[in-house]
């Protein structure tokens, strides 16, 4: 593979406004993601003290192998929602080590309305849950829970993806022999109580920890018995009576060593994924990603400088590369793991289309992962391009990248508009870890362009009606709604918030998240299904 030859000015004034925009988004990122982990009431966190229990944090870092990376999931989920304290919605979740083992980790920080779940907390769950399943992991819960936070019970509870498919994935997980294990270190009450209960082995903390479908104020309702929620589900009730949990612990430390004990036991699995090279750095600094990219998407930019500042030794070996020019698509390694890059150069035609179509199969019968590259407005419109087939065209490459069962990670380093979101692998597309970049959007179409489209339309009813155009201010009371809407509901941190994506990172550890994503898909077989393809339109 040769090296590429970057053109990059890193003295350029274009690539110094570039870079000091770029830092700026990033360091805003940073401060986000300081305030979703430390900002808590000081209520809560002396609530928490005088309970002798831990933050998630330090449960966190006392359950982690020492040293050891963490790949943090929707670290952002809840942003700006509900009354904007929800961080992080209210859970700790994301891919480490632990006993040697990689595992998917959940953590209910109780400094957050007392570690109640809101609706988006459900989904934040089911997407771990999604990793999971996915990915082969093993899983580690530790659990203080108050339950669904009832004022919202009715975006929770009885649809298809609420609460209760938590349960219904749990029993998956174990049909497919995947260990979970749990530490009740608070309340776990109602649905908290069957999501422990359904685990492989539960740790259960003496004197805070507690196990029940029901709480006091329920059962003194229901039943008229007055009991404490240490009587009703407390560690020696289920250790020495109910048989419920399997290991009893003296607090939060000793519950965590318990469980790095239980992980340590499970049966050691091969992995199927395994670094072919050894890794070595780009031969590019990361950083200079931050002068390479504009903050503003219309500024073209080569997907070849971001390739080669992810990739070892910055070294690619490009497939068809003067054919469909618009889609860069190649060989490379990442920290030692073969993986094939699809990049986007402009807009998607169909000769690109089918030069992706063609690498996509390729990359599936030979066992390589793929990643992709999103800086993406669309496929080519028009009456020629219509006559050329670049509808059936588009379509193959959409089937391509559906039917492809190698692991496929995504990075939003762009725009993400339209159905090159999804030709492009897109959150629909199942790939198995999606990421954005600070200044990345999403949409249907950019906002100008949709209100372009709005007042074409409304004229042509107006000449269909005998009516005279919009007017200048017309146009733009159709307008800046639009606009105003696109630029809010397509910021990577409207995106973030909802769950669209895993996170949204730092360009210049692109490539170690990539690293870590792959070491845990490793845990999965390669082809998740049969290989094979739908029906291609000739």
């Amino acid at each position: 593979m040769d090296v590429i030859a970057s053109k990059i000015d890193t003295r350029s004034d274009t690539y110094k406004k570039n870079f000091e925009a770029m830092e700026s988004l990033v360091e805003d990122l940073r401060k986000e993601l300081g305030r979703a982990r430390n900002e808590r009431s000081e209520k809560a966190l002396a609530r928490l003290e005088q309970s002798g229990k831990l933050p998630a944090s330090k449960k966190l870092e006392l359950l982690l192998d020492p040293n050891s990376p963490f790949l943090e999931l929707c670290p952002l989920a809840a942003k700006d929602m509900y009354d904007g304290k929800i961080h992080g919605a209210g859970l700790l979740s994301g891919i480490g080590k632990v006993g040697g083992k990689e595992v998917c980790i959940g953590i209910n920080d109780a400094t957050i309305k007392g570690g109640s779940a809101y609706p988006i907390s459900v989904k934040k769950s089911l997407r771990c849950q999604t990793v999971i399943m996915e990915n082969r992991l093993p899983s580690v819960a530790l659990i203080d829970s108050a339950g669904a936070y009832l004022p919202l019970q009715s975006q929770m509870f009885p649809d298809a993806d609420g609460g209760g498919r938590i349960f219904y994935n749990q029993a998956r997980i174990s049909k497919m022999g995947l260990p979970q294990i749990a530490a009740v270190m608070g309340m776990c009450t109602a649905g908290g109580a069957y999501g422990v209960a359904m685990c492989d082995e539960i740790v259960h903390v003496k004197g805070h920890g507690a196990i029940f479908l029901g709480g006091p104020p329920l059962v003194r309702a229901a039943t008229g018995d007055v009991v404490t929620a240490d009587e009703l589900g407390g560690a020696m009730v289920h250790c020495a009576q109910s048989g419920v949990s399997d290991y009893i612990a003296e607090n939060d430390a000793h519950a965590i060593e318990i469980v790095r004990s239980i992980v340590a036991n499970l049966p050691s699995r091969e992995k199927h994924l395994h670094p072919e090279v050894k890794a070595e750095p780009p031969a590019y600094d990361p950083k200079e990603l931050y002068g390479i990219v504009s903050p503003d998407l219309s500024q073209a930019f080569d997907i070849r400088e971001v390739i080669a500042r992810i990739v070892d030794g910055s070294r690619f070996l490009e497939f068809k590369e003067l054919f469909g020019p618009t889609l860069v698509c190649g060989f490379a390694h990442i920290h030692g793991y073969k993986v094939g890059i699809l990049g986007n150069n402009g807009i998607l035609f169909s000769d690109s289309a089918l030069k992706a179509t063609q690498f996509i199969q390729l990359c599936d019968r030979r066992g390589v992962p793929l990643v992709f590259l999103q800086n993406i407005t669309g496929f080519i419109v028009g009456k020629v391009y219509e006559q050329g087939g670049i509808t059936k065209n588009g379509h193959k490459m959409v089937n391509a990248v559906s039917t492809a069962s190698v692991p496929k990670f995504t990075v939003l380093v762009g725009a993400s508009f339209g159905a090159g979101n999804y030709a492009m692998c897109g959150r629909a597309y199942s790939p198995r870890f999606l990421w954005m970049w600070p200044q990345a959007k999403i949409g249907v179409m950019g906002g100008a362009e949709a209100a372009h489209v709005l007042v074409t339309i409304t004229n042509d009813q107006n000449e269909r009606l005998g009516k005279p155009p919009l007017t200048k201010e017309e146009e733009d009371f159709i307008c800046s709604p639009v606009i105003e809407g696109a630029q809010k509901e397509g910021n990577a941190y409207y995106s973030t918030a909802r769950i669209w994506d895993d996170g949204i990172i730092d360009p210049a550890k692109t490539r170690n998240v990539l690293g870590l994503a792959l070491s845990a898909a490793g845990n999965a077989p390669v082809h998740s299904e049969p290989l094979g393809y739908g029906i291609y339109r000739m």
